[in-house]
């Protein structure tokens, strides 16, 4: 029975391990740097609660792939919800949202005081 629980808590182990994303950039596609943001709270984009949304080219889209939240508290200092913030995306506009392959928030520049 001991030996039984062993495997299982590999297995699970593993299936966990291999279940998170690849941050990685796909070869071949093209990776732009864009604004992203809350696109209630900085894009005006229209909706309840905040969702993640990128700017290409003046043009706000809701994204698909990875949350506000899974980039750090969206109401910090430095959150989605109070600012607008550089990203480096990967991926295609279907049916009128980005639907990200990869994504990558740029550090912020430091300023000189």
């Amino acid at each position: 029975m001991k030996k039984f629980f062993n495997i299982l808590f590999v297995c699970c182990t593993v299936s966990l391990a291999y279940a998170q994303p690849n941050p990685k950039a796909k070869k071949g596609s093209r990776i732009q740097t864009v604004e992203a943001s809350c696109g209630q709270c900085q894009f005006k984009m229209p909706g309840k609660g905040c969702d993640l949304a990128v700017r290409i080219k003046g043009k706000s889209y809701f994204l698909d792939g990875t949350k506000i939240d899974d980039h750090g508290d969206a109401h910090a200092k430095d959150g989605f919800c109070e600012k607008v913030r550089k990203a480096e995306i990967q991926g295609s506009i279907v049916n009128n949202r980005f639907l990200a392959t990869y994504f990558k928030l740029l550090p912020e520049p430091r300023r000189s005081n």
